[in-house]
């Protein structure tokens, strides 16, 4: 059975036992958090006005739209400034910065009903983000840029939490993704054609959880928790960060959630940097988790400077 906590006061050691476990874990708004959510929409309303980003796919073609968005996430994720505010997002969660080694964060962009569903708007089906290569270890971090409802939110299907299904992630590996997927993002607009893990059979959606949670607010899950993009219905484009964590010491014990159905070859455990002075993942860490072959022409780490387009990566 997942439960869902709020504004728990378990130590950092127990909360990620439980997440690891299948739980979720909210927090409400923390001035941390508001200072990321601030510095996102300065951000993204200076790149859409004089147009309310909210709405402005209801004034955009979606080429433009796609013109607009492509470049800012790439922008936000690497800006020097969201280093500093994640971490301080982090600590305030009270995960030690010495321990715990932060990926970049994404933010996204989920238009309503329809109007851009590929490339940098893709809507991600019910997924593992273990599905592509991420650690069994990694919590993700999800919080909302502007406010939502229950039809455009994300949904959990802890149905799944110990079910296994045929997902495609035994042909994924994740360096080749980082040489192609990754910088071709931009370039779908009507129809996304890279080649991604998902679902290979019917599911089962129901029973899920949705969560709605104010600005400034933060939903923690596992990795390995399935869940999906609600199909936007509110007429309004849900803007959101997420990011990922893992705590090394986990790592080196292999301390993390269960591996239910994923064959993916390549770990992302190398993006990871120490939140508390951005050391990179230990050699013998990465050397622990690592599997697969690494193809000519792979890449080991996305350089979204030598992209060609803009990038994206899993939601």
């Amino acid at each position: 059975m997942t439960t869902v906590f709020t504004d728990s006061r378990m130590p950092d050691e127990r909360r990620r036992e439980r997440l690891y476990g299948g739980d979720l874990f909210v927090t409400s708004p923390s001035p941390a958090v508001q200072a990321l959510v601030d510095f996102a929409r300065e951000l993204i309303e200076d790149a859409f006005a004089p147009y309310d980003p909210v709405v402005a796919q209801h004034e955009l073609p979606v080429e433009k739209f796609v013109e607009i968005f492509g470049p800012l996430k790439p922008k936000f994720i690497h800006h020097p400034k969201t280093k500093g505010l994640i971490a301080d997002v982090v600590s305030g969660l009270g995960s030690d910065l010495d321990e715990t080694y932060i990926d970049v964060p994404r933010l996204r962009g989920a238009t309503s009903d329809g109007y851009l569903t590929a490339g940098v708007g893709y809507a991600f089906p019910l997924h593992r983000d273990v599905w592509w290569s991420a650690p069994l270890a990694q919590i993700n971090w999800w919080l909302p840029i502007y406010d939502f409802e229950s039809e455009s939110s994300m949904a959990f299907h802890p149905h799944y939490w110990s079910s296994g299904i045929s997902n495609g992630s035994e042909e994924f590996n994740y360096y080749v993704y980082n040489a192609t997927g990754r910088a071709q993002a931009a370039q779908h607009v009507a129809k996304d054609t890279r080649k991604q893990p998902g679902p290979r059979e019917p599911v089962q959606v129901d029973p899920q959880i949705r969560v709605v949670c104010p600005v400034g607010s933060v939903i923690g899950f596992s990795a390995a928790q399935m869940h999906s993009t609600v199909p936007n219905t509110s007429g309004r484009t849900r803007f959101s960060i997420d990011f990922r964590t893992v705590n090394v010491a986990d790592l080196r014990a292999g301390r993390s959630a269960p591996n239910v159905d994923t064959q993916c070859e390549g770990t992302s455990l190398r993006d990871f940097r120490r939140g508390s002075d951005q050391a990179a993942m230990p050699a013998e860490v990465v050397a622990q988790y690592d599997s697969g072959e690494i193809p000519e022409g792979a890449v080991l780490v996305f350089d979204p400077n030598a992209a060609k387009a803009p990038a994206d990566s899993m939601a």
